[in-house]
């Protein structure tokens, strides 16, 4: 027992020397490998946006770079197209004069009940919204030259990177397209109970009304019959973007509940990175500015295009069937996995 307890106060005695061996050894290994020895800080301007980076050696041949970059905002323009049921009419015709479409007719009769007038392409604003944290590592694979350097790390931020709305002038257009589909679906329903009336199945007073405002009602089967035939033969209004994977059938973007058509692109939150680059002084007597190039390759996965009812224009959707300026925009988007960065840096060094 005494033995055991000489044996432990020697082993807690030596753990100071022991301690302050490994510290020494840490510091020369820090000072023999210029870890830390010295900090920059940098000014960026490039693809991935406008950012701020600091960055310290980790070895003699590596540095470790930490920041964060944001994308300005601006808007680009875009325009939808809106239709009548799954065809779209032709406005011209043989002899390329304008002739009247259903969705004229519809048009006009929105417009004498609403007083809004519809526009048959909606104007939508798109902008980007990624910003992102970033953790490097340039490494100098020339001993004898600093100058070039090789990257490698990853970008780090929210998954949406842009999106699209409605400008606020298409909100008529587009509340009057909510009206109108409405309407079709109340038509649809007062028509069905209409049948079921007609099978004995309901009393005259069960059918249901298409309008019941107070006193003002449409609910008497020859009046719903009539609005079914001039209403529901036309079929909805809204923007066909393409064919579902699911069905084969149309997809029509419809507005939501507050008259508005939104479309978020989303990509991965971590973004893999890898580039060259090349430094050196900014002024010949002064180590205290450089500038800095980057090139490479930032790597985003496959995108996704999530409308406001929660449709993958990109997943969801057939390919090549969106067709017009739209479908350029969607495969643009889904070719997109890849953004090039070509970056400039203007590094202060502090110390």
């Amino acid at each position: 027992m005494k033995k055991y307890l000489i044996s432990l106060v020697l082993l807690f005695s030596a753990f100071p020397l022991m301690a302050q061996e490994n510290k020494f050894q840490l510091k020369s290994f820090v000072k023999e490998n210029n870890i830390f020895n010295h900090l920059d800080a940098a000014l960026t301007l490039g693809t991935t946006g406008i950012g701020i980076d600091v960055s310290s050696p980790v070895t003699n041949w590596a540095q470790l770079r930490v920041g964060f970059s944001f994308m300005p905002r601006f808007h680009y323009d875009m325009n939808f197209e809106i239709q009548v049921g799954d065809t779209k009419e032709s406005k011209y015709d043989a002899n390329g004069k304008r002739v009247v479409t259903k969705f004229d007719r519809l048009a006009e009769m929105l417009e004498g009940l609403t007083g809004y007038k519809v526009d048959d392409e909606v104007g939508v604003e798109g902008r980007p919204t990624y910003h992102n944290l970033k953790v490097l590592v340039d490494v100098f694979p020339f001993q004898n030259n600093k100058h070039w350097h090789v990257t490698a790390g990853f970008y780090w931020g929210p998954s949406k990177v842009a999106d699209a709305k409605n400008k606020m002038e298409e909100m008529s257009s587009l509340l009057a397209v909510g009206i109108y589909n409405r309407l079709y679906e109340n038509t649809l329903r007062s028509y069905e109970s209409v049948l079921r009336y007609e099978n004995g199945e309901i009393e005259v007073w069960d059918i249901e009304p298409i309008v019941s405002m107070g006193p003002i009602s449409i609910d008497s089967p020859t009046a719903i019959k009539s609005v079914y035939n001039s209403v529901v033969s036309n079929g909805r209004m809204g923007m066909i973007l393409g064919q579902r994977k699911s069905d084969g059938s149309n997809y029509l973007m419809e507005p939501d509940e507050n008259g508005m058509v939104r479309v978020e692109a989303r990509a991965n939150s971590i973004k893999p990175y890898l580039g060259v680059g090349y430094g050196g002084r900014l002024l010949k007597k002064s180590d205290k500015l450089h500038i800095a190039v980057d090139l490479g390759a930032m790597y985003w996965g496959k995108p996704s295009l999530i409308t406001h009812d929660g449709t993958d224009l990109v997943k969801d959707i057939y390919k090549n069937t969106i067709k017009g300026k739209t479908g350029d925009y969607v495969k643009i988007c889904r070719n997109f996995q890849i953004l090039p960065v070509l970056d400039v840096r203007l590094v202060y060094s502090i110390f």
